[in-house]
């Protein structure tokens, strides 16, 4: 596939608002998550929270007011952040709006608006007038939201397949661009925390009592967290670039990664085919690392047989948790700083890996000159992508 440059990106999640604050976080090792104050039963948990979400500097303006729940909040927060909305704004100024797109991940969409409807059924007036609004209650909430604020008018999708929901964005953009259907792309995910994922996952018996401790040999489940991030996508005018990826699909199991990983080793040699690269030029992996018994012994068995001694991996959802749907496109966003900066996160909160893991999973941060990286996400179902991202040496 012919490269695409990375011109613009923007990120809120449990670190803070903007890239900086996330660099500064795996800089310092300063983890963001905290025991669960979200739900109002008790359920005993951490979470990655974005602070300050629901201060009135995230309103959503008048003529965007029908969209407003968390997660439009959330997203409004990461297009007013990192002057990505301004640098959109440039590109639909050059291109005309008809000739950008947009791809979404998501898994929840608008879900806390249809929870707080039902929530109100009974009281004594019904539901506010707000929660009747049909924009609210559709899986394309998010997208049709982000398309109107960024005021667009090309291909708009969402795309929701779990975790790997907005890894696949970035899938779904290079199409579009190499069929000649649009000039730009943006692409991004957007999850907040909601009662049916927390409680869903409760009922799975996923969701770790502590702080998640990936690949670690006393890890106990993942701690969910909410995120969103965006990225803009051209044909140049960047030196950061996406270079290849993969999709594939277990359909194995519902909840369960496939036994010997076949479908995360399929999307891995896409990947690696796509961008002309081969297995021993990758110098970091972004892991889906959840710190699920199953996930991180899967996973860790294919890194390890897939790539040498010298490849760093890890996985950041110590930091940041388990973003969900817009987990592709954060962790897509640490791989960008890691070509950029030359930071490799290590794995936070654990402190002695399983003995299944191979070399390549380190716990401590390194520096180095990284010029090519992988994402990994993986997704229930068995929906799985892998991101390739370089940076043009210079």
């Amino acid at each position: 596939m012919l490269p695409l440059a990375i011109t613009a990106y923007s990120v809120v999640c449990a670190t803070g608002y903007g890239h900086r604050e996330l660099l500064a976080a795996l800089q310092e090792r300063r983890g963001s998550l905290r025991p669960n104050d979200f739900t109002a039963e008790a359920l005993p948990t951490w979470i990655g929270r974005v602070a300050g979400l629901e201060a009135p500097e995230w309103n959503l303006p008048g003529n965007l007011a029908p969209w407003e729940c968390r997660n439009n909040r959330l997203a409004w927060a990461g297009l007013n952040t990192d002057d990505f909305a301004a640098a959109v704004a440039a590109v639909r100024e050059r291109y005309g709006a008809r000739r950008i797109g947009l791809v979404m991940g998501t898994s929840t969409a608008a879900i806390d608006a249809t929870e707080a409807f039902y929530r109100q059924l009974d009281a004594p007036a019904g539901p506010s007038p707000h929660l009747f609004q049909v924009e609210l209650h559709t899986p394309h909430s998010l997208g049709d939201f982000v398309q109107r604020a960024l005021g667009l008018e090309g291909p708009c999708f969402t795309i929701a397949t779990a975790c790997s929901s907005s890894a696949k964005v970035f899938c779904q953009a290079e199409r579009l661009m190499r069929l000649g259907l649009c000039d730009a792309v943006v692409v991004g995910g957007v999850d907040s925390l909601c009662n049916s994922v927390l409680y869903g996952f409760g009922a799975l018996e996923l969701l770790s009592p502590l702080a998640c401790r990936p690949f670690g040999v006393d890890r106990r489940g993942l701690n969910l967290g909410e995120a969103a991030a965006f990225v803009l996508l051209e044909r140049g005018g960047s030196k950061l670039q996406l270079l290849g990826y993969g999709e594939t699909s277990d359909a194995h199991h519902m909840s369960a990664p496939h036994p010997e990983g076949l479908g995360a080793r399929l999307a891995i040699e896409q990947a690696l085919a796509r961008a002309g690269r081969g297995a021993e030029q990758i110098q970091y992996i972004n892991l889906h690392g959840t710190a699920t018994p199953k996930n991180d012994a899967v996973e860790a068995r294919v890194v390890a047989e897939m790539f040498s001694r010298t490849t760093r991996a890890s996985s950041t959802k110590g930091w940041t948790g388990h973003a969900l749907g817009a987990a592709g496109a954060l962790e897509a966003i640490i791989t960008l700083l890691t070509l950029q900066t030359g930071l490799i996160p290590g794995t936070l909160n654990t402190t002695q890996l399983d003995p299944q893991c191979g070399p390549q999973i380190r716990l401590e941060n390194s520096q180095g000159d990284v010029r090519y990286a992988l994402s990994n996400s993986f997704g229930f179902g068995g929906s799985n992508c892998v991101l390739l991202f370089g940076r043009e040496a210079g």
